[in-house]
C-alpha cells in the first residue's frame, strides 16, 4: 500500500468511499491535511486530520480496518514531530474504527460528544 497527499481530483473517490457529496469531499481536501492509501493505484482508504493548539484531531478516517491502523500513523508521526497528543473519536457502534485505533497504539480515555443520536468513544494518544 502506498500512502500520499491528497488532490483535488481524488475528491470523486473519496466520495464514494464516504457516500458524501463530491464537494464536501473537495472541500476536506483543501481545509484539511488529507492522506491517500491506493493499493494497485486504487485510492482504498484515507485520514483527514488537523492541528490545533496541542492536539492533532483526526477528523475523517475510512477504508477497510488494516489500512486505517495505517493510516493513523500519519497523525500520529505528525504530532510526534511536533510534541502534540492526537484525539480520534470514533462512534461507539463502529467496531472497525475502534480496532483500528487499539491496533494504532491509541487508548479509550472516555466518551466523547455525540453526533445525532451516535455517541462517541474517545481514543487518545
Amino acid at each position: 500500500m502506498d500512502v500520499r497527499d491528497a488532490v483535488e481530483a481524488d475528491a470523486e473517490r473519496m466520495a464514494e468511499l464516504t457516500d458524501a457529496p463530491m464537494d464536501v469531499m473537495r472541500n476536506l481536501v483543501h481545509d484539511r491535511t488529507v492522506r491517500i492509501a491506493e493499493e494497485d493505484e486504487e485510492i482504498v482508504g484515507f485520514v483527514s486530520f488537523d492541528a490545533q493548539a496541542q492536539t492533532v484531531y483526526v477528523t475523517q478516517l475510512e477504508g477497510p480496518c488494516e489500512t486505517c491502523t495505517e493510516l493513523l500513523a500519519e497523525p500520529i508521526r505528525f504530532a510526534d514531530r511536533e510534541g502534540m497528543t492526537v484525539e480520534y473519536l470514533v462512534g461507539e457502534d463502529d467496531d472497525a474504527g475502534r480496532e483500528a485505533a487499539e491496533n494504532a497504539g491509541f487508548a479509550e480515555a472516555g466518551y466523547g460528544p455525540r453526533f445525532g443520536s451516535t455517541r462517541t468513544i474517545r481514543y487518545r494518544q
